[in-house]
């Protein structure tokens, strides 16, 4: 005998399929912010991987040039047409002299 205030299993397979779009919904919208923020990382890590690229060559080609390394950031950016995006990277540019390589740290600003 089936109690009639009971529900009975039709009543939870019903629930169990309006449940499955929600469910489905909340997965795909999950794996989709995922994608978005790997992509996002992987473009930052190139920007900083360009930037110190485009440093580097402007270094040299400076050395070459004028065969001393260039005293300031400012002088590369000035002389050697170097731009990048200051709100989103800090460059520290220490020179320790003209004829040896300066140290640089790239910085993320972000977040």
């Amino acid at each position: 005998m089936t109690n009639r205030f009971e529900p009975s299993r039709w009543e939870y397979v019903k629930k169990t399929i309006y449940a499955l779009p929600v469910i489905l919904f909340i997965i795909i919208a999950t794996l989709f912010i995922k994608g978005i923020t790997s992509v996002s990382d992987t473009t930052l890590t190139k920007q900083r991987e360009s930037l110190e690229t485009a440093l580097h060559r402007s270094i040299s080609q400076c050395y070459a040039v004028e065969g001393l390394y260039p005293p300031t950031l400012e002088y590369i950016e000035e002389h050697y047409g170097l731009t990048y995006d200051k709100e989103l990277f800090r460059v520290d540019y220490q020179p320790f002299g003209s004829n040896i390589f300066p140290d640089i740290t790239i910085i993320y600003l972000g977040d």
